[in-house]
């Protein structure tokens, strides 16, 4: 565990993780007096977490190895609302039984990611709807809402872009920022909470938190409470694009069986140079020591994609453990390297092929007709050719009989063959 508590807004500004915080000079004090207590939350808009939500959950991450403790919350009731945030229209409403479930899935990975490690404090991981479900809304409009102006709210960032947009925003999302005031501050009554963090488009959500506490929970000398806000900037690409969907569009989960680890692994190893330095100091828990060789080798040794390998080899070590990272190096050392692919894991295999082009075989073809029809090549001359000059391979072993059909051992596990000429041609056969 880390032993310097008092070092680690440093260490956010290193990384770029800081765009603003309510007073830096007197978190930073406080930080270094004591173990803060802090909290990020999660609505459950799925029944896992992606990619844009690592962040945060990193971020905790870092202050509870820094020697604090961190709160996860998730947003039973919030999630039923929507965030106005970063949105330029209304979210779909969830039922009941659809935010139960992705409260019950998330609250796992959380848990899980969060485990304590050399000493660390425990997490709490906690849900909205312990008390925000039984609040009675004069209850609510009495004690949270009396603290608020309309003028207040209308200012902040979240409100005033909806309010310029076609579909304006519903008093459901405009009461968004009050819900989440309520959980800062029960937080803080019953955790001792000081401290809120989350993206910058959560900047207005987060202070008008702070503003709740202090108002309505000020000591009998007057004296208000503190308490702070940190947020730090969404993850976008050198392109101004978010970071967390494939080529084709896919949400990159962090859970196995949405996202395979193979699939997560070659998202990361194929980030751009431009990209790789700002995601291994974001969304990594490697040291400045560790990534500043890595930064230098991304502009002298770019071809070797050393800080790329070294990104994906963490996050997939990190979320699915350093047994899955093996299997997935070795599945892709068997087809990029020409390695046995028959002594690879079968279900990561299966997974490295799933997006390759595929075809199904019908009847007992040749392995020259199969080529063909597969599009490798345009006649049964250019295979015998190739065949001749060593360049088709089955499962990464070299073809000798081009006139043979495939046998019954040829097969891979889950009925598939790869088909493969040169380095990078290939394509996956399946049996009909």
């Amino acid at each position: 565990m880390a032993t310097d508590p008092t070092g680690i807004l440093d260490d956010l500004e290193w990384r770029g993780l800081i765009a603003d915080v309510t007073d830096r000079e007197a978190l930073a004090a406080e930080l270094a007096a004591t173990q803060v207590t802090l909290y990020a939350g999660f609505d459950p808009t799925g029944d896992s977490l992606h990619v844009g939500h690592f962040l945060p959950l990193l971020s905790l991450r870092r202050f509870q190895l820094a020697g604090h403790r961190p709160i996860a919350l998730v947003g039973g009731v919030t999630g039923m609302v929507g965030d106005p945030g970063g949105r330029s229209s209304e979210r779909n409403l969830l039922t009941n039984d659809q935010v139960a479930a992705n409260v019950a899935g998330i609250r796992g990975q959380i848990e899980r990611l969060l485990t304590p490690v050399d000493g660390a404090p425990e997490p709490i991981v906690t849900d909205n709807a312990e008390w925000l479900g039984p609040l009675r809304m004069v209850d609510f409009l009495r004690d949270v809402g009396k603290h608020f102006t309309v003028n207040y709210m209308l200012a902040k960032d979240s409100v005033a872009s909806r309010l310029g947009s076609d579909g304006g925003i519903s008093y459901t999302e405009f009461s968004y920022m009050l819900l989440q005031s309520a959980d800062f501050r029960e937080l803080y009554d019953v955790h001792g909470c000081t401290l809120q963090i989350g993206g910058s488009d959560q900047w207005g959500n987060i202070t008008a938190g702070t503003e709740l506490i202090r108002k309505s929970r000020r000591a009998a000398d007057g004296e208000a409470p503190k308490v702070f806000g940190l947020t730090f900037p969404l993850l976008l690409k050198s392109d101004g694009t978010k970071f967390g969907k494939s080529a084709t569009g896919q949400q990159i989960w962090l859970d196995a069986a949405r996202t395979s680890p193979y699939e997560l692994y070659q998202y990361f190893l194929n980030t751009p140079d431009a990209d790789v330095s700002v995601l291994l100091r974001r969304i990594t828990l490697l040291t400045r020591h560790e990534i500043e060789p890595l930064e230098l080798a991304t502009v002298e040794r770019p071809q070797a994609r050393e800080a790329q390998r070294a990104l994906a080899r963490w996050l997939t070590t990190f979320l699915h453990g350093a047994d899955a990272t093996r299997k997935v190096e070795d599945v892709s050392a068997a087809l990029f390297g020409g390695g046995d692919l028959r002594a690879a894991d079968p279900a990561f295999v299966e997974a490295a092929l799933a997006g390759a082009p595929t075809v199904t075989m019908t009847g007992s073809p040749t392995w020259a007709q199969l080529v063909v029809d597969a599009g490798l090549e345009k006649g049964l001359g250019a295979v015998r050719r190739t065949v001749t000059e060593g360049g088709l391979y089955v499962n990464n072993e070299r073809l000798a009989d081009p006139d043979a059909s495939p046998a019954t051992g040829d097969w891979l596990p889950g009925d598939l063959l790869l088909l493969r000429t040169g380095k990078r041609s290939y394509v996956v056969v399946r049996r009909s």
